[in-house]
């Protein structure tokens, strides 16, 4: 753990073998934390040299980690670029409009604060108990879209993470009818500019974590009023339960997303299934139609993982 982020006077409730636990497991989740940005940043080519990256900061712990880890990572990145962080004061009722500008000068990082009232619109176009974060958002992406032009971003850097990703995959399977998920770097729907989203490759829990730690001013996402059963949420509670109950599972899943099989699926715009003939050839990636599939389970209370038998 870097020295500043320790007052050596200040007293301290634990003993000096559990504060040098504690500061051992941060730097640990530091050094894995930059690592993971560091390695989508590589594998989707997110930032190039003379990059201007537009960091878009809500005040939630994701965005206040996304533009933390990456002001590391522009320390010890191979290339040049630049990084400005925007807020969108959408004039919710309550908004603490004081704590980022704060924040942010404290911080010395170059920052514009857009101000627009998209909570009027929202509130007068979405009926009373009706969902409004598909409106906001549509909203929210135009006005960010128009302030990267005029401020001459070349990227939009948003702190969706892993979790959020898979999240999105079950919500078009289940709603939308849609193998869909949340791609770490995009064209905009404009086409005009490049969204991407380093820390696609982080667990929640994790972000969790260093926001505690570095005990960012963090700004309530409810002052739009609670939604509770918001869809998003519903599913993001199963997650969270699959991994409680068999840890490693989200990281599985997301390792689908990057291991596509198109000739076991069904979509025949992504492969020819009528243009399929028998060829002789012995295909060592063929389907083993009559076998049953092998599975490790997660560890049990010994600690050996099981073989689960999944007859597909």
């Amino acid at each position: 753990m870097s020295a500043a982020w320790v007052d050596t006077d200040a007293p301290s409730p634990y003993s000096s073998t559990a504060r040098a636990k504690i500061e051992r497991e941060t730097h640990k989740l530091e050094k894995r934390l930059c690592r993971l940005m560091g390695q989508a940043i590589a594998d989707f080519r997110m930032i190039e040299e003379g990059d201007k990256v537009m960091v878009c900061l809500s005040g939630g712990k994701d965005s206040y980690s996304l533009l933390d880890i990456l002001l590391k990572m522009q320390q010890r990145a191979p290339v040049h670029f630049d990084i400005i962080a925007v807020n969108l004061d959408q004039k919710q009722p309550g908004f603490p409009a004081d704590i980022l500008p704060a924040y942010l000068t404290k911080l010395g990082v170059p920052f514009h604060i857009e101000e627009q009232d998209t909570y009027s619109i929202v509130k007068d176009k979405i009926p009373e108990g009706k969902t409004m974060c598909s409106l906001c958002s549509r909203l929210r992406r135009g006005i960010l879209y128009r302030v990267a032009d005029e401020l001459g971003a070349t990227k939009i850097a948003l702190g969706h993470h892993r979790d959020d990703i898979l999240q999105t995959l079950f919500l078009n399977m289940f709603f939308g009818g849609k193998l869909k998920g949340m791609p770490p770097k995009l064209v905009s729907d404009d086409g005009r500019h490049i969204v991407i989203r380093p820390l696609a490759y982080a667990a929640e829990r994790d972000l969790e974590r260093w926001a505690t730690h570095r005990e960012f001013p963090i700004i309530p996402c409810t002052l739009c009023g609670s939604q509770e059963n918001l869809q998003r949420k519903q599913v993001g509670n199963m997650l969270r339960e699959w991994e409680k109950k068999y840890p490693g599972r989200l990281d599985n899943m997301f390792s689908a997303l990057q291991n596509l099989v198109p000739s076991h699926l069904a979509d025949p715009a992504h492969f020819d299934f009528q243009g399929l003939r028998a060829t002789g050839v012995a295909d060592p990636d063929g389907d083993k139609a009559f076998d049953h599939d092998e599975f490790e389970s997660p560890p049990g209370p010994s600690g050996l993982p099981g073989l689960q038998i999944v007859q597909l």
